[in-house]
């Protein structure tokens, strides 16, 4: 973590040629896009245990009705 804040620092500092710069730029994005497929797998993972739970719970409604009439 130290290395990276360093690393920045010195890359504000310095003069950077703008291929430098588009090359961190790019870093960072990528970086970001990184972050976000994370976070949609996140939320894919938690449609899928959504709709499992609702599936359990409608067949255990299913089998508790069945269960009341008789």
């Amino acid at each position: 973590m130290i290395k990276y804040f360093w690393t920045e620092l010195k890359t504000m500092i310095k003069t950077v040629t703008p291929a430098q710069a588009a090359a961190h730029e790019l870093l960072h994005a990528e970086h970001d896009l990184l972050k976000s497929e994370a976070g949609v797998e996140y939320a894919q993972a938690m449609v899928t245990c959504q709709k499992q739970r609702i599936k359990r719970l409608k067949a255990y409604l299913a089998v508790d009705e069945v269960k009341e009439p008789a």
